[in-house]
C-alpha cells in the first residue's frame, strides 16, 4: 500500500504504560499507520507528526497499555463447571462454536494474543484458520493442536497419544505439518479421570525427544508439569516453558523443593503458574462478593474459608519460588476452559500475582512484554514502541499502581482497529 492510501490514526489518553517502564506517563498519544505503531510520545509532539485529516481517538482519562497476552487457554472447553468427561462429550462442531464464544470473551477483556494449549482433533487449527479468514473476531492465536500424552494420560481424549521416543518424534512431526505453532506435552498426570497429577508421565529421554524434534522445526515447547518429578525431568530435558509448576507429589500435596527451584533459576526456564486454576479463584471472587453484600450463607462462608486456606498453600509455594530470581520468568496464564475457569479473566491471575509479591506494574509487564518474549513474539507485540503491532488496551485507572484497573476495560484495539 502506498503512503497516499495508508490509514493513519492517532490514539491519545491521560496516561500510557508502555510495557517497559515500571510507571505510566501522562498525556501520551500513539500514532498508528496500517495497524503498526509509527510513533509514541507526548500528545503535543505526536500531534506535530500527525498528518492532516487523521482520525483522532481521545480516550480521556483512561490509561493505554499493550494488549494483554494469555499464555494458557483451552478454547474448546466452556469453563462452565462441567467435568472433563461432560465437556468432551460435546461434538467437535460444538467445541468449535465454544471456541468462537471464548475468543470473543477474551478479546473484549483486553487479551489480544493467546496460546491455545490443547484441543481435540483439529479444533485448534480450525479456530486459527477461521480467525485468519476473518470469520470471527478474536485474539491473535498460537495453536499447539493436540497435546502429546502417553496412553491413558492427561488429555488423551484429544487423540495425540505417543509412548516412547520414536512415537513422540512422529507426533511432533505430524503436529508441525498440520500447523502447530508450538508443541505441548503432558509431562505428568492432571485433572483427566484415571491419571495421577503427582506422577510423572514421561522419562527425561522421552521429553528430550519431543523438545529436540520441535526445535529442529523451529518450534518452542511447553510441558504440563504438576508433579515434582515431572518438573525435574522437564528441566533436564530442556523444555522452554513449564506449565503449573506445582511441586505436587503422589499424596496430592504441594511440597516446595529448593533443589528444583535452584534448577529453575539456573536454567532460566519460563514458568506459567496458572494460579487461578489451583486456587479456584473464580469461586473465591464469587463468594467474597456475596460476603460483601451480606448475602452469604453459613455453608458458603465455611466454603470460602476452606478455599482461601487451600489457596494460601499454593500462593506460599509461589512466594518461595520468587526467592530464586524467577520474577522476570513468570508468564501469566488462565487455563481458561477447564472446570469453572471462564474466559475473559486474565485479571484474576494478575490479582493473585500481586498477592504473592508482584507490584501492579510488574504484573502488567508480565502479561505483556515478558509473555511476548516467552512465546517468541517480542519483535511484534508486548510493548508500545515504534515498529510494533498496534495491539492496545485502555483501562479505567492506572494498572501500574492499581491492579484492579485491569478489570475495567475501556477500549481494545487489535492491529489498530477498535474492537471495543
Amino acid at each position: 500500500m502506498s503512503d497516499k492510501n495508508a490509514r493513519t490514526i492517532q490514539i491519545r489518553a491521560a496516561r500510557l504504560a508502555d510495557g517497559i517502564s515500571s510507571s505510566s506517563k501522562p498525556n501520551q498519544a500513539v500514532l498508528i499507520t496500517d495497524g503498526w505503531i509509527t510513533s509514541v510520545g507526548h500528545q503535543d509532539a505526536i500531534q506535530r507528526q500527525t498528518p492532516p485529516e487523521t482520525e483522532i481517538i481521545d480516550l480521556g482519562t483512561a490509561c493505554i497499555t499493550p494488549g494483554l497476552i494469555d499464555g494458557h487457554t483451552h478454547l474448546s472447553l466452556a469453563g462452565d463447571g462441567r467435568t472433563y468427561v461432560e465437556m468432551f462429550a460435546d461434538s467437535d462442531e460444538m467445541m468449535v462454536l465454544t471456541g468462537v464464544m471464548n475468543l470473543q470473551q477474551h478479546l473484549t477483556a483486553g487479551i489480544t494474543t493467546i496460546r491455545e494449549h490443547g484441543a481435540r482433533n483439529k479444533i485448534g487449527f480450525t479456530l486459527k484458520e477461521g480467525l485468519a479468514r476473518g470469520y470471527m473476531a478474536g485474539p491473535r492465536l498460537l495453536a499447539s493442536g493436540r497435546p502429546i500424552t502417553c496412553t491413558g494420560g492427561h488429555f488423551h481424549m484429544c487423540n495425540e497419544i505417543a509412548d516412547g521416543e520414536e512415537q513422540i518424534r512422529r507426533s511432533v512431526r505430524r503436529l508441525v505439518h498440520e500447523g502447530a505453532d508450538y508443541i505441548k506435552i503432558m509431562a505428568s498426570g492432571g485433572g483427566t479421570e484415571g491419571t495421577i497429577p503427582g506422577l510423572a508421565s514421561y522419562t527425561t529421554e522421552e521429553l528430550h525427544a519431543a523438545i529436540h524434534e520441535a526445535h529442529h522445526f523451529h518450534r518452542l515447547t511447553a510441558a504440563h508439569c504438576r508433579a515434582k518429578e515431572s518438573m525435574v525431568r522437564a528441566i533436564e530435558a530442556g523444555i522452554d516453558l513449564m506449565e503449573h509448576a506445582e511441586f505436587l507429589e503422589t499424596d496430592d500435596q504441594l511440597h516446595f523443593d529448593t533443589r528444583i527451584a535452584e534448577m529453575m533459576e539456573e536454567s532460566r526456564i519460563w514458568i506459567s503458574p496458572t494460579l487461578q486454576s489451583w486456587t479456584r479463584y473464580p469461586r473465591i471472587v464469587e463468594l467474597n462478593a456475596k460476603l460483601k453484600d451480606g448475602d452469604i450463607s453459613v455453608a458458603e462462608e465455611a466454603e470460602l474459608q476452606g478455599l482461601e486456606q487451600r489457596a494460601e498453600v499454593r500462593l506460599d509455594v509461589m512466594r518461595r519460588m520468587l526467592d530464586y530470581n524467577l520474577r522476570d520468568r513468570i508468564v501469566p496464564g488462565t487455563d481458561s476452559g477447564v472446570n469453572n475457569l471462564a474466559f475473559g479473566h486474565l485479571d484474576y491471575d494478575l490479582q493473585l500475582l500481586v498477592q504473592v509479591g508482584f507490584t501492579p506494574a510488574e504484573t502488567l509487564i508480565a502479561a505483556t512484554r515478558i509473555s511476548a518474549e516467552a512465546i517468541g513474539l517480542d519483535d511484534e507485540i508486548g510493548t508500545i514502541q515504534s515498529g510494533k503491532v498496534a495491539d492496545l488496551v485502555a483501562f479505567d485507572g492506572d494498572p501500574t499502581v492499581d491492579v484492579d484497573a485491569l478489570s475495567r476495560v475501556v477500549a481494545v484495539f487489535q492491529a489498530g482497529c477498535r474492537i471495543k
